[in-house]
Parts: structure tokens; sequence; C-alpha cells
């Protein structure tokens, strides 16, 4: 699989369960595309790995590890579930989610990784639109989860008893770290941070936005995001709105950035009201977080600067225009130019808040016709 050439495909299951044998079946569905993302990842293998294998990653591990089974312990049966379901080792999918947090404490990623998000909020558009950005390793490597997951009594730090959702997953992830639609009509994206600054022993973004598919309301969405008592270990933009709103359509930019001061992340948010649009790649427009230097930040200035050559985004096409971009002569929108690029964009998602559809491209969206157009389902 290592060998691949983009594949114009996104596998899809639809399970159902425990949060355990949720996560079994996607680990069992998945395995083979879990191995060999493992197996290819020299993230995992040249970096975190060496590093468990010290005094201070394994103390990073473990307080993290204690601190997340006791906010989320649902989750970690999850991701049991996954490495089960897969046959793989527990501690490998655990420290892909603790991600740069494990190398101690500063320097976050400053590999050009992430994704670009528009939100356009105008009365006949009202679309949130999201290149998946990765690490080259992930591409071919990803995969669509929608659960439904119904618990016996109320689970976690914020006593959830059922979620159901739908999320884009890299291989051997939880869901929630990328593009996602849950069944109370919260559609949201994630955007990767890079503060220089990183926390361990807090509870990492991968969880906090797993955590964020249970929201119900966007005051539960700002509970879960600030993490009251123990706060995010790292940073990340969330891009959301909810379907089902009373009055206006709004949108919502979070910026969370690392509790490094106290037991609660930090946290900043813009609104989008009519009329207005959203633009947010991987590096801090609003919260005072020291970032990383380097080639994340380098590609959002980039990115940013190409969003600047075009007219406020009003329609779909505007915004599947701008995503499709590649002019650019080092970090391009679209990125899909060369064997040996860093990263690469896996796919595209356009979710029409109006006709309450995902529509997904597995290549650059100005050359193709979608992949698949999924319905956002609400609960009744």
């Amino acid at each position: 699989m290592s060998d691949l050439e983009r594949r114009d495909a996104i596998p899809v299951l639809y399970t159902r369960g425990t949060h355990y044998t949720v996560g079994f079946d996607v680990g069992r569905t998945f395995a083979a595309i879990i191995h060999s993302f493992l197996e290819k990842s020299a993230t995992l293998n040249e970096t975190y790995i060496p590093i468990f294998n010290t005094e201070k990653g394994r103390k990073i591990y473990a307080d993290t590890y204690e601190n997340v089974n006791r906010s989320f312990p649902q989750y970690i049966r999850e991701l049991q579930g996954v490495a089960d379901g897969a046959k793989v080792d527990f501690y490998k999918l655990f420290l892909l989610h603790i991600d740069d947090v494990i190398v101690g404490g500063q320097d976050g990623n400053n590999q050009p990784i992430g994704c670009s998000t528009i939100c356009v909020n105008e009365p006949d558009c009202v679309v949130l639109g999201h290149t998946e950005d990765a690490l080259s390793e992930v591409l071919n490597h990803f995969y669509f989860v929608s659960a439904h997951i119904i618990s016996e009594t109320p689970e976690g730090k914020h006593k959830v008893v059922e979620e159901r959702f739908t999320s884009l997953c890299y291989a051997g992830h939880l869901p929630g770290y990328t593009m996602n639609a849950n069944h109370h009509g919260l559609v949201f994206s994630i955007n990767t941070l890079s503060a220089k600054t990183l926390v361990g022993g807090k509870t990492p973004r991968h969880f906090i936005t797993r955590a964020l598919l249970a929201a119900e309301n966007f005051v539960q969405a700002q509970e879960i995001l600030r993490d009251h008592g123990v706060g995010a270990a790292d940073g990340c933009s969330i891009n959301m709105t909810f379907l089902r709103q009373e009055g206006d359509r709004l949108f919502h930019n979070a910026e969370m950035g690392p509790a490094t001061n106290g037991n609660e992340s930090q946290l900043n948010i813009l609104t989008a009201s009519p009329g207005e649009h959203i633009i947010h790649v991987n590096s801090y427009q609003r919260l005072p977080v020291p970032e990383v230097s380097g080639l994340i930040i380098e590609s959002s200035v980039e990115r940013m600067k190409t969003f600047a050559k075009y007219p406020p985004p009003k329609t779909v096409d505007d915004v599947v225009r701008m995503l499709s971009d590649m002019t650019a002569k080092d970090h391009k929108v679209f990125r899909d130019h060369g064997k040996n690029q860093k990263v690469k964009t896996i796919c595209v998602g356009i979710i029409d808040c109006i006709k309450r559809t995902w529509t997904l491209y597995a290549e650059n969206p100005a050359y193709v016709p979608p992949l698949v157009v999924l319905p956002l389902m609400l609960k009744d």
C-alpha cells in the first residue's frame, strides 16, 4: 500500500454499539489500512516510539493516559477496541493521539501540515469548505466512520449517553480531528495549530475534538473545548455551526491553546454573522499563543496570501475555486505536486447547511466531479 498512487476512493463504515464494539468494528474493518499506516509512519517510528522508550517519554505517556482515562474512559475503551480489532499495539495508537506532546513540551510540529477552511454565511449560500491536508504518509490511509453509540449510563466528564456522528478518520485515530457532523446538527472542521510550548499530562486535542462530537449546542461545545479541570495539552482551530439554530445562522471559529497557566484551555472565539465569512488555516490569528517557527507558519502565510487574491467568497463555486488553487510557488492550497512532497491534500469536503449535504472529493475538485454526496442526518 505504501507504493499506491492517489486513489479516488474513500471507504465508509456504518456501525452501532458500545464505544468498545464500535472501535473494534473500525479496527477489524480497516485493519490492513491501519497496519500499513503504522508501518509507514516515520513520525511514529522515528520520533514518538524512541521518545516513549525513555524515562521522560514514559512519564508523559503515563500522566496523559491517567488524565484522559479519568476524563474520558469511554474513549480509551473505544481506542482499545480499534487496537484489538486491528490486532495492533494500543500504545502505538495512543502515541499518535498524544502527538508532539510526547516530545517533551517544547517545539511543536513545524512541518507544513494542516488544512484550509472557508465558511460562507450568505442568505442563499451557507457552506463550510475544507481541505484535509496531512503528511503524505496519510494519503490512502483514511476512512469515514458513521457511528451510533448508546451507553447504559452517562459516560465521562460530560455525562454523555448517546452519540451519533460521521467523521473522516486517519488510520488508527479516533473520530473528531478532521471533518465531522453529528445528529444534533453540529458540523465542524479542524485546523492544526502548533503552539511552541506543549503541556504533557493535559488532554491531547484529539480527545477534546472526539468529545466535541457529542455536543448538542454551542454552550456545550465551548465547555468541551475549555476542558475545565485539566485543559488542552496542545492547540487547534475549530470551525463550526449548528444546522438547527434559532435566529440568524452563525459560524464560529474557536482558536484553542494549551493550558500553560492553569487547568483550562485557552480559547478565543470569532463569530461570522449573515453576510460574513471566515477563512482559517494553521496559525493563530487572534489568540496570543507563541508558535513554532518554520514550514507550518510559512505555509499558512502563503495560503492566506493566495486567498486574499480572491474576492470575498459568496457561493459554493467560489469556495471550490479557492480550495482548488494550485498557483502558489511553494505552499499551494490544494497540495498534490510531486512524489517527494511532505504534505498532501488527501480530500476536500463541502458541507452545505441549506441542502444538508456533505460533498466529498478525493482529488482536486477543479478537475473531477464529487466522489460522493452524503446526507446530513439529524436526530428526530
